[in-house]
């Protein structure tokens, strides 16, 4: 049984519609740490103020230190701007969301999985992400043993995450929905033997 969390619920249709078409990057300092962040190079208030035509004291007065930089661009990476709470919708249109918004600003998506101020992000949400993804995928593993339940949270959450999303953009020249398409069937075939193996543990077959 899924969760059925209702915070961050969005429509059907919804792609963060504003971060897939481009709208939520009007703003010329969001629009600036993204192309600073798709360029590869150093991340700091003086490069984003030079992409922006703003002074640094603008900058500086929006997002106090490089975490906080690195804060935003994280947001303006992701759908809905929090980390996924709700199985049903992941499955439902969240993960196409989720692919569609790398897709739409894909430089600095790929820079965020292969940089090193990339991986300091990521890093940054680290326990934020284990959270969300073990609430989220509670009910699938909760007969699991321990050691068990946290290996099937960590494969499924890397079918959600944006290393998925470059190797079958690189590798396979996917787009966003094919993308999707093929995640949700994978989880759901994890989902299916997870709910058919009960306590068995991941190295042995289901009973």
């Amino acid at each position: 049984m899924t969760k059925q969390n209702t915070p961050n619920r969005r429509t059907r249709n919804s792609v963060s519609d504003s971060r897939a078409s481009g709208s939520e990057q009007a703003d010329p300092i969001d629009a600036a740490l993204l192309k600073v962040m798709g360029e590869g190079g150093a991340l700091n208030h003086d490069r984003v103020a030079e992409v922006a035509g703003v002074s640094r004291r603008t900058v500086y007065r929006r997002y106090e230190d490089q975490a906080a930089l690195r804060a935003r661009i994280w947001t303006l990476l992701t759908s809905t701007g929090v980390m996924p709470d709700n199985l049903d919708t992941l499955l439902d249109y969240g993960l196409r969301d989720h692919f569609r918004t790398f897709d739409a600003n894909a430089d600095a998506t790929m820079m965020t999985m292969s940089s090193v101020e990339g991986r300091t992000m990521r890093n940054e949400r680290k326990a934020e992400r284990v959270d969300a993804y073990t609430d989220m995928f509670s009910d699938a593993v909760k007969d699991l043993a321990p050691a068990d339940a946290t290996e099937a949270i960590a494969i499924m959450q890397l079918v959600c995450s944006g290393f998925a999303w470059r190797e079958m953009r690189d590798q396979w020249d996917l787009d966003a929905d094919r993308m999707a398409r093929a995640a949700v069937w994978a989880l759901n075939a994890m989902l299916a033997d997870l709910k058919a193996r009960g306590e068995t543990p991941l190295d042995q077959p289901p009973e």
